[in-house]
């Protein structure tokens, strides 16, 4: 475990790490609560040989085990927390020692994903404070789009007034959307005329998008004309041929980065591995192209943030003492335009920020899936076993010292983009991203760490890259969907990480794997502690201790301290008590929907009855009220499309609410009541209130639709007669 140390590298110090000051104190807190769990294990099975009802108490002792479970799993990330610290500004190297960087920014779909949100992350990495002539930039367009590629051509020519403007300025913000939308940009007559070009520029691609295809009389750049006649009536997204075109290269513009474009060959009888395949397609084409040692991965909505993020990655990757074995530097993920609370907690705080420094005092953080510096040597093999590809030239050693451009450089980097190119060979299990989880980023991860691989989580002050989130609850919980359905997939595997990962990471590190490897699994104590006291309560059966009970107080202090611990998890890495309270909230709402959908999508999958495929979270939005309601924090359910999502949770709240008026009710009327249950339905009513508020009080758009209202109330009926007949 890292204990506070500095890292020089020829007498300088480059980054320093210490350890979190609330290590102790929960490391005290573990014990006690770990106490609290065995006698609460001990109480249920005491239950289980003396009470008459053995379903209540079977239920609750499974959902206690799963809760158990995964509190352990949270508490391996709270035993050994750590912070570090860079110092980019003492990175010293002549430009002609930086390490060449190869960045892969991957799109799939220009309508979900906007092609001027490509340009503009494209074009604030290129614009990196680093030797210009030592990045590349790959972009992968796996929905093989003419649209795309006009945008980045259009990119290609903006980017010789752009970047010169960057770096002779000193320019912090280099997504132009970005820096033009800022009150505080120059207004100089360059920057105005950079504008103008830019609005310009901004105006020709949306407008190519509006009317779905690239008319002749847009392209202006005769070298491309060409290219764009590839789009005929045969191709479509799923089947068409490998295109590789370089639009811009630093052999004939001096001092400019690469811009390379590829969609690799798709073809409706050959698997394509999702967003896997499409980076392991990047990771031979740049072998081929340019080889560089270092490779950043990037959604195509993640902008460049901080120009100067590859020197904060170069301070741990140039670092002799740890490169050896360091994998990948990963960086956290930010988000722009998120509502002052976070309603949907779309942050996601907890697994980029509080987990990931608890990760990062053991093996290092989980692989994000963006935001991420490798060593190229990390895709082939432990760090003391190189696993060769099977063509020489894709080896991640060798110098490219050829042309990019040469002829048989292009033709080699056309015949690794094809679609039957991985048959029979390690690429997707031994060597590159791995295949068998829609969540490839996880799986990849993990992989590397069971090879022995370290990573590195780096939080700079300045944040490394904003993205865009979903704003929609229906497409945050359609991504949580696909995550749950992908994490399962791992957990049934052989490689779920507790039998597999106790063989090569440490109990603790394990652990911290299952906290998403379980994750589907929250759905099970949301489910019952959301339905079965409360209908219990209903019924006048009390299935908790009464308050005269001594074992009423070890409930309340279980659920006290673990509320507060997590409390203060979010307060110290900089959350705000509203935005804790939204994320618990969503917690629930997550459990009732993305969970309980993804448990429900991977049976399904498993019985071949249904193929979950990858679908792209769209990050356009053009519903002004939707967005109107968002800003407003004001719960949108979305279309009646989508609505079955919220029938489990609208159906809990209906319950929850009948119970809390039926549990004061009784206050008055039994006496010494069922207290734990009220409480815990009174909980649950104050984070239904959205909810109640989209059933009754609202007549906009996002108002829960008057059909699920109807099911859920039909579907509550038929629990409370159920409950009869279980719970007497």
């Amino acid at each position: 475990m890292e204990r506070h140390r500095k890292h020089s590298v020829g007498g300088t110090t480059l980054h320093t790490c210490h350890p979190c000051r609330r290590a102790i104190p929960y490391r005290i807190y573990a014990v006690i609560h770990t106490c609290g769990i065995i006698a609460l294990m001990y109480h249920h099975v005491h239950s289980l040989l003396t009470a008459n009802n053995t379903l209540i108490t079977c239920l609750l002792l499974l959902s206690d085990i799963v809760l158990a479970f995964m509190w352990a799993t949270t508490t391996s990330l709270r035993l050994n927390p750590v912070h570090r610290t860079e110092y980019p500004e003492k990175y010293a190297a002549k430009p002609e020692d930086f390490p060449k960087l190869d960045v892969f920014i991957c799109t799939a779909d220009p309508y979900k994903e906007p092609p001027m949100m490509v340009v503009n992350t494209a074009l604030s990495v290129m614009a990196y404070e680093y030797p210009s002539d030592k990045i590349s930039v790959y972009v992968s367009d796996d929905g093989g789009s003419s649209l795309t590629l006009f945008a980045l051509v259009e990119a290609a020519k903006f980017s010789k007034h752009w970047l010169p403007f960057c770096k002779k300025n000193n320019i912090q913000d280099r997504s132009p959307e970005v820096y033009f939308s800022s009150k505080s940009h120059s207004q100089s007559d360059e920057a105005e005329n950079l504008k103008l070009m830019y609005e310009d520029m901004k105006s020709r691609v949306e407008n190519v998008v509006e009317s779905g295809k690239v008319e002749t009389a847009f392209i202006t750049c005769d070298q491309f004309r060409g290219v764009f006649d590839l789009w005929t009536d045969k191709f479509t997204r799923h089947d068409h041929p490998t295109i590789i075109q370089v639009l811009q290269h630093n052999e004939t513009d001096e001092m400019m980065p690469n811009l390379i474009y590829v969609s690799r060959e798709k073809s409706k009888v050959s698997p394509h591995h999702f967003k896997a395949g499409a980076l392991n397609t990047l990771l031979r084409v740049s072998a081929v192209m340019t080889n560089s040692p270092i490779i950043l991965t990037l959604d195509c909505d993640m902008y460049s943030n901080n120009p100067t993020t590859p020197l904060h990655a170069l301070c741990y990757l140039s670092d002799p003492k740890i490169n050896f074995g360091l994998g990948f530097v990963q960086f956290p993920q930010k988000f722009q335009g998120i509502n002052k609370n976070d309603i949907y907690a779309s942050e996601l705080k907890r697994p980029f920020d509080i987990n990931t420094v608890g990760f990062d005092g053991l093996m290092g953080p989980i692989h994000m899936g963006t935001g991420c510096f490798f060593n190229r040597r990390v895709f082939y093999g432990p760090p003391t076993s190189l696993i060769l590809p099977e063509i020489e030239k894709l080896g991640p050693n060798r110098i490219a010292n050829k042309s990019i451009k040469a002829q048989d450089i292009l033709v080699l980097a056309h015949d690794v983009a094809g679609c039957n190119y991985e048959r029979n060979t390690n690429w997707g299990s031994k060597i590159g991203f791995r295949y068998g989880s829609l969540v490839e980023d996880y799986y990849t991860g993990f992989m590397l760490h069971c090879e022995g691989w370290r990573s590195v989580f780096c939080s700079p002050k300045k944040a490394a890259f904003y993205g865009d989130s979903p704003k929609r609850l229906t497409d945050i919980i359609g991504q949580q969907i696909r995550w749950s359905v992908g994490l399962l997939e791992v957990t049934f595997s052989r490689y779920n990480p507790i039998t597999y990962g106790l063989k090569s990471l440490s109990l603790l590190m394990s652990l911290g794997y299952c906290h998403y490897a379980f994750w589907p699994f929250w759905s099970i104590p949301l489910v019952v502690y959301g339905l079965l006291p409360q209908l219990a309560l209903i019924h006048g059966v009390s299935v908790f201790p009464k308050a005269s009970d001594p074992w009423f107080w070890l409930y309340i202090i279980l659920f006290l301290g673990g509320y507060a611990q997590d409390l203060s998890d979010f307060l110290l890495e900089g959350g705000t008590y509203r935005k804790w309270w939204n994320d618990q909230r969503m917690w629930m709402v997550r459990g009732l929907s993305s969970f309980f959908f993804g448990f429900t999508e991977f049976t399904l999958k498993t019985l071949n009855l249904s193929t979950q495929g990858f679908n792209v979270t769209s990050k356009a939005n053009d519903d002004n009220e939707q967005m109107k309601r968002y800003e407003q924090e004001i719960f949108d359910f979305g279309p009646s499309s989508s609505m079955f999502l919220f029938l489990p949770m609208t159906t809990v709240a209906i319950v929850n609410l009948l119970a809390f008026v039926w549990g004061i009710y009784g206050i008055f009327t039994w006496g010494e009541g069922p207290v734990l249950e009220l409480m815990l339905a009174s909980f649950a009513v104050v984070n239904c209130l959205p909810i109640y508020e989209a059933m009754v009080l609202r007549i906009d758009d996002g108002k829960l639709p008057t059909r699920i209202c109807f099911l859920a109330g039909l579907l509550t009926f038929v629990l409370t007669g159920s409950g009869y007949f279980f719970l007497k």
